[in-house]
């Protein structure tokens, strides 16, 4: 890493603490032990409580950090609906998607049941979608979810975590996936490897991408 590239990324974290709970949490926690380690110098009243109650507070948070990572791991996974965490479901049948003429595979896929093309990219870590499609599928940023740098052929770029309802394309529907709102991607959508590795297979054979579900999608589900 440049020394570019690091001053880069030291400022989106310090832009990206506004917006993050986490992030304001952790920073209010530095400054409770801070204040909680001179009290107990000055041997002031509940120095001890403060500066305990900050560890609490930075522990809770590493919890949360630990939690939210789990997701990109489809083997670590850990579903926690009531802070916004999702169970990762992807389920329905084989579906097939022939080579583009560019030499790339693209889906034809319904994010919140909005129309979106989607190319499939088995080296992003994580799904990607442009902020007007995030914007038309009603998709909001995670509320204290984790700042997020994508890297781009122009450098590091900031994006926000967020939950998608329902991507559907083909036989396939993946539920409660997290994905990642890119300002910077222009109109491309992009599938990464957390929505392919929760599949049971995929593979190319000659110029077509073969997909296969683990699970088949429950009767009535299909749209």
């Amino acid at each position: 890493m440049t020394i570019e590239s690091a001053w880069q990324y030291l400022a989106m974290t310090l832009a990206a603490v506004p917006r993050s709970g986490l992030l304001l949490l952790v920073v209010a926690a530095i400054g409770l032990s801070w204040i909680g380690s001179l009290m107990v110098r000055r041997q002031l009243p509940l120095g001890q409580l403060v500066r305990r109650g900050s560890t609490i507070v930075l522990a809770g948070v590493l919890v949360l950090v630990v939690l939210q990572l789990s997701r990109f791991d489809s083997r670590l996974e850990v579903a926690v609906p009531q802070i916004g965490l999702p169970e990762q479901v992807v389920e329905g049948g084989e579906t097939r998607i022939a080579m583009a003429p560019d030499g790339h595979y693209w889906l034809q896929a319904q994010l919140n049941g909005v129309p979106a093309n989607f190319l499939i990219d088995t080296g992003a870590t994580l799904t990607a979608v442009s902020k007007g499609l995030a914007d038309r599928a009603g998709l909001e940023p995670r509320r204290g979810g984790l700042p997020v740098t994508i890297n781009t052929a122009n450098g590091p770029v900031g994006a926000h975590l967020a939950t998608a309802g329902e991507i559907r394309f083909g036989n396939v529907a993946a539920r409660g996936l997290d994905v990642v709102i890119a300002p910077t991607l222009g109109d491309t959508n992009v599938v990464g490897m957390n929505l392919l590795s929760r599949l049971a297979s995929w593979r190319v054979e000659g110029t077509t991408m073969i997909l296969v579900p683990r699970v088949p999608e429950p009767e009535g589900d299909w749209q």
